[in-house]
């Protein structure tokens, strides 16, 4: 299996979230601010993190899957695909994980299904009492 630097991993990702949110910020229009709800993960929390002035990030609790319902698309790509195997070797997980992820995640019915919140599908007249 390669050898794995978690500082390159986290680098690569803080460059990558760096770019993503330089993108947003450029297509908002002038005097607009966005309001990203973000998970903390150390490569969207780590200090390399540059937040431009027009996007706020507003962090989940800590462990709160009820407030991310993508979290219910990893718990089913485990228990359906992921657990209770054995793999070879390194590029034997990455091509389950990558078989996996097109039989679930290009199948949108599913997806909605599997991230289904229910509860979050209020509108303002649901709260009015």
């Amino acid at each position: 299996m390669p050898s794995v630097n978690i500082e390159t991993i986290n680098a690569f990702n803080i460059e990558t979230i760096n770019a993503f949110l330089a993108e947003v910020s450029k297509r908002l229009s002038a005097g607009v601010r966005a309001v990203l709800i973000w998970d903390n993960a150390g490569f969207h929390t780590g200090a390399g993190v540059v937040v431009p002035a027009n996007i706020t990030l507003l962090p989940l609790p800590p462990y709160a899957p009820e407030l991310n319902p993508v979290e219910n698309l990893w718990h089913y790509l485990r228990s359906h695909y992921w657990s209770l195997r054995v793999y070879k070797d390194y590029e034997e997980l990455k091509e389950s994980a990558v078989v996996a992820w097109r039989e679930v995640c290009l199948v949108a019915e599913l997806v909605r299904t599997v991230c289904a919140a229910p509860y979050l599908d209020r509108t303002s007249d649901d709260t009015r009492t």
